[in-house]
């Protein structure tokens, strides 16, 4: 056995020695996190995270140092460790004075939970001794629609009868029982009028019927003209409904239809033949309607199946409804009672009265859906006027009619509109644009040329018409704080700036500062600057802005570099050591700022300056072009060549230019043998590692817990140092600035890391489920419970521009980019066991607008590993399955973008986590003491590997450019997915 005082990195324990409790008792009290206790040789084997000088003498066990990858209780000595032959990983157990070998593979973890009775201890709720974390508020409060009040005292209120239609038009109403009345029912309705019911036409006495059944004759002859163009259009919605024309017949024909017994049937319709019994036409009808929609009756002949799956039929109840308004008095009655509801609606526009004909106007301007069922009833006068801001899913009823009915009630809106114009009644005419017709982007046009800017703001908003139209309004209304808010929130700066450039040159310029300080502010230096070029007047504001961008570095630190020269008058002698020490650098990896520099010094206007730059540019590139293949340079090149500045005429000669193909990058060449990097548990580093990003220039950044957050080059050189928890780190797209994230019981402590100014501050505490891996330095995604909130990570306090109140469940795990947003949804029963998986996803331009809702099938049940992508790709597995049983294969839902798809294999039972980028996959395994992370293409190629030896579980980053893979003994390591190169970045 060793003796003295030695670097242990195990500890075994034997029972036969101490007792199996007692050696239970010892493990524990010398486990620390990341250790692992394994079966061996009848006792129990304790491997640490990290080696510790111990005595022999005062170790809790029999210690174990490693020796070239060898773990020995004992020095051996050169031939004995050549009769032995150990491979990498083994343990050499010298017991009862014999060496034995055990091979990795053959020992079994042990799982220490199964060691502790924890039956009687009563889980109990735990409230952190510190301070709450503080409310969070939300920026941006729905507006409620504009009511009645917002268009003036002119405008009347929405009648009942019109009020209900106008929810059953929108699937919003209850379904009306169609139950036959019995005789005597029929004569009470006919004869009388129920105490306190509304109707929108009087209706008519016994005598009133009598006169109408026998006086057309004198009718006929004291008729006018104004009351045929009446009867004309009366015969027009009673052809609209299917009603037959009004035909003068004899006497019991006439009392008949005035007393609404069955009409007649036409001749030659199907009613000539001999009348079938009611239940066997309604049996055979109703046999008839549950066939698929893809065929026709019989008496009409079939036609081909359809070659989809026809969609679910109407119920029975909607199809028995069906059938008593065709073949009994019910349709009848319901085509009469709407036809006189039109005639009476369209009196009253033409007779002027346009306050009671407002109030039972019906809205138009919405597609009926196609499942939609004819309504039974007649609107009712509206009670309250209120605009409809979102329309409500569901199957609808439609009053019925056809296009020649609504087309008619459009035109007579649209004449209103225009008579309530001529006449100055403008809050009038906007509610018939908005509500009646359903222009609500005209309405809003209306309106602000009107001076009604507020309530313009509010229809635009409430209608949810473009955002950059409803932040063009805002601003016009000069409630500036919503406006902004609106534009951070969907990204609208842009679209607004162009709606107001030609009508308000004046609040476009003013948007513009205010849309680059809100860049600004989020990091992204260069678009900041691009925001506000244009208004030559404010340049001068830029000047901190570029020289922030150009210390951030990387790509658009180059291409401010150009704006740092040209557009400032002592920017050419400020910035000319940068711009030499760019062109000078001879490293490939500084080659894409290169070609970014002159990409952007070609846009400029031709200047002394500019001619100045082109020479050392056109040479430098010509370097790039030799050294970096990949880099496509002809064509930028061919355009500096093309220049007539006098200095480049000698390049001309001197440089003929010859066409190259560029060379395909790394990430293109799938022949390639897979990059492999091997790391043993003797290249720990000095500080544990619990989170890394790669930043612009190689730069890395590490999350050592509570020691702080520290900024590092490539070699491993401290630049900075933050004396912030950190334990997770979420980056800014822009590389500038971070946040740095530490649990504190119940909640996470939020601290924002400035990578350019080197300096660090506390912003808030947080209740956290989930978040977003970055943010583009403005917005940031996180799930709180079951809801999901973009947080606004400008403000100083906690405050939320747009959120989702309730998801159904936890959610698992956010991904986002920037166009889309997508997350995983947890989904359990009553009973506290797995439901489903349920996949959200966004579209973020405009506002976060929601596109598609899916299931992830899991046939296994829970899963524990899963992986999304922020376009909506998913993947769900198992990660342990019963050893007699082939691993259970897990799902993949596609995106919901077009892209291929993943080639994820899904059967490996060593795997433990999977990570999914647009292009790339991560899959991380574990094997006895080994953990692999593997690097695959779209594909499914195997393209790098990268395996760590110890007990600590890998921890994984991906993005499109880099992917890193760390561990808690300080052991960091990433690869460029452009170049192909590995670096391993030293943990001193």
């Amino acid at each position: 056995m060793h003796r003295g005082t030695v670097l242990a990195a195990a500890f075994w324990f034997h029972p036969g020695t101490t007792g199996a409790t007692e050696a239970r008792v010892r493990v524990l009290a010398a486990w620390r996190p990341g250790a692992t206790v394994w079966a061996l040789a009848g006792g129990h084997l304790l491997r640490l995270a990290t080696p510790c000088k111990v005595a022999v003498d005062a170790a809790p066990g029999l210690p174990l140092v490693l020796e070239s990858g060898v773990l020995t209780s004992a020095p051996l000595a050169s031939k004995e460790r050549e009769r032995l032959a150990p491979p990498p990983g083994a343990v050499v157990l010298v017991h009862e004075g014999v060496a034995r070998l055990y091979v990795p593979g053959e020992l079994r973890q042990v799982d220490l939970g199964s060691w502790l009775d924890v039956s009687g201890w009563q889980r109990m709720q735990v409230k952190g001794l510190g301070a709450p974390p503080p409310a969070l508020r939300h920026m941006l409060a729905p507006l409620p629609p504009p009511t009645r009040e917002s268009f003036g005292p002119g405008v009347p209120a929405l009648a009942p009868e019109a009020q209900r239609m106008l929810a059953l038009m929108e699937g919003r109403g209850e379904t009306v029982v169609a139950r036959r009345e019995g005789w005597f029912a029929r004569l009470r309705r006919v004869f009388s009028r129920q105490p306190g019911e509304t109707v929108a036409v009087r209706r008519e006495g016994v005598f009133a019927r009598l006169r109408r059944a026998f006086g057309a004759s004198f009718a006929a002859a004291s008729e006018t003209a104004e009351m045929a163009q009446r009867r004309e259009r009366t015969a027009r919605v009673r052809r609209a409904f299917g009603l037959k024309p009004v035909q003068r017949g004899g006497l019991f024909s006439r009392l008949r239809q005035a007393f609404g017994a069955r009409p007649e049937a036409a001749p030659g319709s199907a009613m000539t033949v001999q009348r079938q019994g009611v239940l066997s036409r309604l049996l055979a009808w109703l046999g008839a309607a549950s066939a698929p929609s893809g065929a026709t009756n019989a008496t009409q002949g079939t036609q081909a199946a359809p070659t989809q799956a026809p969609p679910p039929g109407p119920s029975a109840f909607e199809r028995m409804k069906a059938w008593m308004l065709q073949h009994t008095p019910l349709g009848a009655l319901v085509g009469r009672r709407k036809g006189d509801y039109l005639r009476n609606l369209l009196e009253m526009f033409e007779e002027g009265r346009l306050d009671e004909a407002l109030r039972h106007a019906i809205p138009l301007g919405r597609d009926p859906d196609p499942q939609a069922q004819l309504a039974l009833g007649v609107p009712g006068p509206r009670e309250q006027l209120r605009i409809q801001p979102r329309g409500n899913a569901g199957s609808a009823q439609v009053f019925g009619g056809g296009p020649a009915v609504f087309e008619a009630l459009r035109e007579r809106y649209r004449t209103t509109f225009r008579r309530l114009e001529r006449e100055g009644r403008i809050d009038e005419a906007a509610f018939v644009l908005a509500e009646l017709l359903n222009a609500a982007e005209e309405a809003v046009s209306f309106l602000e040329r009107h001076g009604r800017l507020r309530l313009a703001a509010e229809l635009a908003e409430g209608r949810e018409l473009p955002a950059g139209l409803v932040v063009r309004q805002w601003l016009l209304a000069k409630d500036v704080a919503r406006a902004v808010a609106i534009a951070r929130r969907g990204g609208a700066f842009a679209d607004a700036v162009l709606r107001l450039e030609k009508s308000h040159p004046r609040e476009a310029e003013a948007l513009r500062l205010l849309w680059a300080e809100s860049l600004a502010e989020a990091g992204n230096w260069a678009r900041a600057v691009e925001a506000l070029w244009p208004v030559t007047s404010a340049r001068h504001l830029a000047r901190a802005w570029v020289e922030r961008g150009v210390r951030t570095g990387g790509v658009s630190g180059a291409k401010l570099l150009v704006h740092w020269m040209l557009g400032f008058p002592d920017g050419f002698g400020a910035a000319r050591g940068q711009v030499e020490a760019l062109l000078s650098d001879t490293s490939a990896e500084r080659a894409p700022e290169r070609l970014a520099f002159a990409t952007e010094l070609l846009r400029e206007e031709p200047s002394d300056a500019q001619a100045a730059l082109l020479v050392p540019t056109f040479r430098a590139l010509m370097r790039d072009r030799v050294t970096d293949h990949s880099l496509r340079l002809d064509m930028l090149l061919r355009r500096m060549r093309a220049m007539k500045e006098p200095a480049m005429a000698a390049l001309r000669t001197d440089l003929p230019m010859h066409t190259a193909t560029p060379a395909p990058g790394w990430s293109a060449l799938t022949t390639l043998p897979a990059q492999g990097v091997t790391l043993e548990e003797s290249d720990a580093g000095a500080h544990a590692v619990h989170d890394a990003v790669v930043l612009p220039g190689r730069r890395v950044l590490l999350a050592l817990g509570e020691a702080g957050a520290r900024l590092v080059d490539a070699d491993g050189r401290t630049l900075a140092w933050f004396d912030v928890p950190a334990f997770s780190l979420v980056v800014s797209t822009q590389g500038d600035r971070a946040l740095a994230l530490a649990r504190r019981g119940d909640v996470w402590r939020l601290s924002r890391l400035d990578l350019v100014a080197r300096r660090a501050s506390r912003w808030c505490d947080m209740e956290l489920g989930a978040w977003a891996p970055t943010y583009d330095g403005d917005r940031w995604f996180v799930a709180v419970r079951d809801a999901v909130l973009m947080v606004d990570a400008l403000a100083d306090d906690l405050r939320s521009l747009w959120r989702v109140p309730q998801v159904g469940g936890a959610v698992l795990e956010l991904a986002v980019d920037e166009q889309h947003l997508s997350f995983l949804v947890l989904h359990l029963s009553a009973e506290q066991d797995f439901h489903r998986l349920e996949r959200w996803g966004y579209a973020l331009e405009g506002g976060p607008t929601l596109r598609h809702r899916a299931d992830v099938e899991c046939r296994a049940g829970m899963p524990d590993i899963h992986a999304l992508t922020a376009d909506g790709e998913a993947v769900a597995a198992r990660s342990v399955s019963p050893e007699e049983e082939t691993p259970v294969r897990g799902s993949i839902l596609v995106p919901f973008v077009s892209r291929p798809n993943h080639v994820v294999p899904l059967r490996e039972p060593s795997r433990v986590g999977l990570v999914l980028g647009s292009g790339w996959s991560l899959t991380r395994l574990s094997a006895g003491t080994t953990r692999t992370t593997h690097l695959r293409d779209v594909a499914g190629n195997l393209r790098a590997s990268v395996e760590f030896t110890g007990t600590p579980p890998q921890v994984v980053r991906l993005t499109e450019e880099w992917f890193v893979v760390h561990d808690l003994l300080g052991r960091v390591v990433w690869l460029d997915l452009h170049s192909g190169e590995v670096h391993r970045v030293p943990v001193a």
